[in-house]
């Protein structure tokens, strides 16, 4: 079968299986904005292959692209049914030099990205400077007339996304760290995601949209690697010490979204509670037709995580559940296609988004 018919196939399964959220993703804007993504492995739409060589192997890409671009995940990501949703094209990876066009931006987010420490590659400091890398040429060779590169007014109108800090406080957990010395540092994370936006404002961004952290504790990974007794656990089997955290630093991230919408007036910040769309998800998964929110779709070791590290999605010894469509973890870490739509749907409701602006707001006026 040629590989077009095999994605006309694949295309038409996705809308079978999922043709509840297929009106979700399309329309949008008749001016599409200019986006540029900063973050970790919740956005990467293949930075991590291109910057590094790394191979993410079949089956991840297989529910949409019908090939592994990158994402960890069976199809798009968040950050895919978002573009969509502005009706623009999947953002092209910052370090993809081949077949990438950034007409309508770049995506600089990357598989295992912390806040810290700064200027160890990829975390969000080094994702700034290759921003301001992008711009500066951009600039240079738009300004010999070439009209494939975003322009000073493009830069100035862009979308700014941001989703980072999951890394910072699973890193830190996995350093055998104490719960007290863990969220000890979500103030330095914090102070790090400013930074980011103060030097993305001074450079003459105007629009903001900054996801908060979910549920870490949820995860398979986690509730695989971690110890833990009946009591850590909460009522629907996630670690409790876990997504306190998460909450911390959401809490702390709120509040420094209400302090910089202050301090730059003239800005446009959204924030969006994407935790409480996951745990929502997660807690009422059989209501929203994931029969198996805790266990993960690719891995291996059977219930009820389906979790090895030694034989994780894509490598020897990991297989792939025949509907993804009933998980909500892909890998053990990363949500499914399915799950990822849920997410994107919620999000597009404007009821976890403070202020409560819809993301065509951002189309080009």
């Amino acid at each position: 079968m040629r590989m077009s018919s095999v994605y006309l196939l694949l295309m038409a399964a996705t809308v079978v299986m999922q043709g509840w959220y297929i009106g979700m993703v399309f329309g949008g804007c008749l001016k599409p904005p200019v986006i540029f993504s900063f973050g970790d492995s919740n956005s990467d739409t293949g930075g991590l292959s291109a910057g590094l060589g790394y191979s993410v192997n079949p089956p991840n890409g297989r529910s949409f692209f019908g090939r592994s671009t990158g994402r960890l995940s069976d199809g798009r990501l968040i950050l895919d049914f978002l573009c969509q949703s502005l009706n623009t094209r999947f953002l092209s990876p910052y370090l993809d030099s081949l077949g990438s066009n950034f007409h309508n931006g770049a995506n600089f987010a990357i598989v295992g990205s912390c806040t810290l420490p700064e200027y160890k590659p990829f975390n969000l400091n080094v994702q700034v400077m290759q921003f301001l890398h992008f711009k500066k040429r951009s600039l240079e060779l738009a300004s010999t007339g070439a009209k494939v590169f975003i322009s000073e007014e493009g830069f100035q109108n862009a979308l700014y996304m941001i989703d980072i800090g999951q890394n910072d406080l699973a890193d830190s957990f996995s350093q055998n760290l104490s719960y007290a010395e863990v969220v000890k540092d979500i103030p330095l994370v914090i102070q790090e995601i400013k930074k980011a936006v103060k030097t993305l404002y001074d450079e003459g961004g105007r629009k903001f949209w900054i996801h908060n952290t979910g549920p870490l504790g949820c995860l398979p990974q986690k509730l695989t690697l971690v110890q833990h007794k009946e009591g850590d656990l909460d009522t629907f089997g996630c670690i409790l010490s876990y997504n306190s955290a998460a909450n911390l630093f959401n809490t702390a991230l709120l509040h420094l979204c209400q302090e910089m919408r202050s301090e730059f007036a003239d800005a446009t910040i959204v924030h969006v509670d994407i935790y409480s769309i996951k745990y929502d998800l997660i807690s009422n998964g059989v209501k929203y037709g994931f029969s198996k929110p805790l266990m993960a779709c690719c891995g291996a070791g059977g219930p009820p995580y389906n979790y090895n590290i030694q034989m994780t999605c894509g490598n020897y010894g990991a297989e792939a559940c025949n509907n993804g469509s009933q998980f909500v973890s892909w890998d053990g870490t990363h949500y499914t296609e399915a799950a990822n739509a849920f997410v994107a749907k919620r999000i597009l409701s404007m009821e976890y988004s403070t202020p409560k602006i819809p993301l065509d707001f951002f189309c080009k006026k």
